[in-house]
């Protein structure tokens, strides 16, 4: 999502917001380009393949086998729901309107937006999709944190509040044309609004909700290493159409996105599974895929304005901060974010954002920056975007938390937990006995 972009893109997307910020039922000049649109048809299944099967698979194989389907549901449940509520008002929120903090309802339903309303160069029935498919990702990521212990009627109504509340105010600011895009911020797919936000807000949840039985000395190990793994590959391709599909057209741009994203990842993983060996003299097929997901977070922000080299170093810093980020949030706080949401993905998302103030300069290969800016004033920029975002993810979280605790209750009885929550919740099992 190349919502702030350098030299002759500039007057593309300026005029792509014009039209999606419209009011109902007006028409676009632009035309819909056929090859722009097969792309990012191709790119909105990949997106909505990350989280089915993609992530509920890398999570379900990390957690005791009596929580599979739970995760599972978790994902899809979520899916459906973010989905209705997308039409139902968030994406309006999000991307109608020009209000500095958060959006209108002009967009509501779609009521008034024909099937021939273009946004750029594509349809703007296509561009709602492809950011659905976003809206779907980024409260699933938060299910990592809280699994093998939370009500399912919890996950339902945090997940729907914290759409409205945190998802479509931070799209706005960053992607809709609110006060940060304004500013001249640089998240290219979602560093900020996508894993700033669900990684903060993953460990606030985290936090109120109380640790594991056990944690952090008697937890099992994943249940099934390969599953994960499955998972994983799965995020790895999807993440294609994630970074490459947010060029919003099929060209130089998406190419060169979706090539920088392959080699984060990959540097990434590579540098997990050397860290993992000089600590313990082998490297875990787990924590190789982690990295790999590291890296991915963490060039996000980034793939649209680094080159190939900013890709390597992105990789490589994203996995090496974000093993540390895991080791002290788990032995150091103490906090069960059990499946590491925040120090993967939170963290990936934060040091990507600030990081590519400095890797988008022409002379490492980047794109460059906008006129009479400079890497120190871009930074600037980028540090304001991760203040704000972390700040109102953190504290809009908490709030809901606390109301959601006072009314229907987060945690899952004791005895739901030890019976484990496939068949407290679901009343099924992954694996007959």
């Amino acid at each position: 999502m190349p919502r702030i972009c350098r030299g002759a893109r500039v007057g593309a997307l300026a005029a792509m917001f014009a039209t999606i910020a419209s009011s109902a039922g007006a028409q676009a000049s632009g035309q819909v380009n056929a090859g722009d649109t097969a792309w990012v048809l191709a790119a909105t299944a990949l997106v909505l393949f990350m989280t089915l099967p993609g992530l509920a698979l890398f999570y379900a194989g990390l957690v005791r086998s009596k929580n599979v389907l739970s995760v599972m549901a978790h994902c899809v449940a979520i899916a459906c729901l973010a989905s209705v509520l997308w039409l139902l008002g968030a994406y309006s929120l999000s991307f109608s309107g020009s209000g500095p903090l958060i959006g209108d309802f002009a967009k509501f339903a779609l009521i008034g937006v024909g099937r021939d309303a273009v946004a750029g160069t594509l349809p703007e029935p296509l561009f709602f999709m492809f950011q659905m498919t976003f809206a779907i990702i980024t409260p699933a990521l938060i299910v990592g944190a809280f699994v093998e212990r939370i009500k399912f009627s919890a996950v339902l109504l945090f997940s729907a509040a914290w759409l409205f509340v945190v998802y479509a105010p931070v799209c706005h600011w960053v992607w809709g044309g609110g006060w940060l895009m304004a500013r001249g911020v640089m998240d290219y797919a979602g560093g900020l609004v996508v894993h700033a936000t669900a990684g903060v807000s993953a460990l606030v949840l985290a936090w109120r909700l109380g640790p594991r039985d056990g944690f952090p000395r008697e937890l099992s190990p994943p249940h099934n290493p390969g599953m994960t793994m499955t998972g994983a590959g799965m995020l790895w391709v999807g993440w294609y159409g994630f970074n490459g599909g947010s060029a919003l057209s099929a060209g130089a741009d998406a190419a060169s996105a979706l090539m920088v994203t392959h080699l984060s990842a990959a540097t990434a993983g590579l540098v997990w599974a050397f860290i993992e060996w000089r600590r313990f003299r082998r490297a875990s097929m787990v924590g190789l895929v982690t990295g790999v997901v590291a890296g991915l977070a963490t060039v996000t922000p980034a793939s649209g304005f680094v080159g190939p080299l900013g890709g390597v170093v992105l990789g490589a810093a994203g996995s090496f901060v974000c093993y540390q980020a895991v080791e002290l949030i788990k032995h150091r706080l103490k906090i069960d974010d059990s499946l590491d949401v925040f120090a993967v993905h939170g963290v990936g998302g934060i040091l990507g954002t600030l990081l590519v103030a400095g890797l988008a300069a022409p002379e490492l290969g980047g794109k460059g920056y906008a006129a009479g800016v400079g890497p120190a004033q871009q930074l600037l920029t980028q540090a304001i975007g991760v203040g704000a975002t972390v700040a109102w993810s953190a504290i809009a979280t908490l709030i809901l938390a606390v109301v959601l605790e006072r009314t229907v209750g987060l945690r899952a009885r004791d005895e739901a937990i030890e019976e484990g929550l496939d068949m407290a919740a679901h009343g099924e099992r992954a694996y007959n006995p």
